[in-house]
């Protein structure tokens, strides 16, 4: 079965590189329109997806309130109101705990978690009244399992997780659905820069015996944000491979 998403409005944070641009091309594709959201090349990106009118590209800061509203500003005033949400910033400021700086803490929860925050709820107000929208946020499976020099992160992304649950409790009785995707070992340039001992452990530590793609993610996104997934609200979609087996 084909997903069409003619019609509708995507917005995708962290959308112009890896898992992101997956994302908004795969949406592309589908018929959405999307804007894509970063810091930067976020205007090269749109014009690698789907050609004028259909893609537009929005520099902005996920963590700062006003940038949050005049992005979502932007996408209605040139795309129309938003219907599909995926929020896919996110950062890393690796280090053990007890070496862990404020700001590194502080810099990983305002991208990864309060940026989702205040995305969903600038967007959700629209998809309420319409009475139907799609809301995916994109976490992690070292939100599930932790990861060690990773406190920082991990905690964004559990709390990512504990989000998604309670708002889809919230938007439920409008019809507007709340769902995550944990990705497990994604190859991206960060793992392409791994020395090879390493990213073989990575691949025999996988079940099916390979790094996941950025497309296999996309993919989730698409289900997802799609009317196959009419009736899932709530979930946490672990794209991993086989990694938690």
């Amino acid at each position: 079965m084909t997903i069409d998403l003619t019609g509708k409005v995507a917005m995708v944070t962290g959308g112009s590189r890896g898992i992101g641009f997956a994302i908004s091309e795969r949406l592309c594709v589908a018929g959405a329109s999307v804007a894509v959201l970063n810091q930067s090349r976020a205007m090269e990106a749109a014009a690698e997806l789907c050609g004028e009118g259909h893609a537009i590209g929005i520099r902005a800061d996920v963590s700062s309130p006003d940038e949050v509203e005049r992005a979502l500003t932007q996408v209605e005033a040139e795309l129309g109101p938003v219907d599909i949400l995926v929020n896919n910033a996110g950062i890393t400021r690796d280090g053990l705990l007890v070496r862990m700086s404020e700001a590194d803490w502080d810099a990983v929860l305002d991208t990864n978690l309060k940026g989702a925050f205040l995305m969903t709820r600038l967007a959700a107000r629209g998809m309420m009244k319409r009475r139907w929208g799609r809301i995916i946020n994109i976490t992690s499976v070292v939100g599930i399992s932790g990861n060690r020099g990773q406190a920082n992160y991990a905690a964004s992304k559990a709390g990512l997780i504990g989000f998604t649950k309670a708002v889809a409790r919230e938007l439920a009785s409008r019809n507007v659905l709340v769902n995550a995707v944990a990705p497990g070992f994604i190859d991206t340039d960060l793992t392409k820069n791994l020395a090879e001992p390493a990213r073989q452990a990575l691949t025999d530590s996988i079940a099916l015996g390979r790094l996941g793609t950025t497309g296999d993610v996309a993919g989730a996104v698409l289900f997802l944000a799609s009317d196959l997934a009419d009736y899932i609200t709530g979930q946490v979609l672990v794209v991993d491979g086989g990694l938690a087996l």
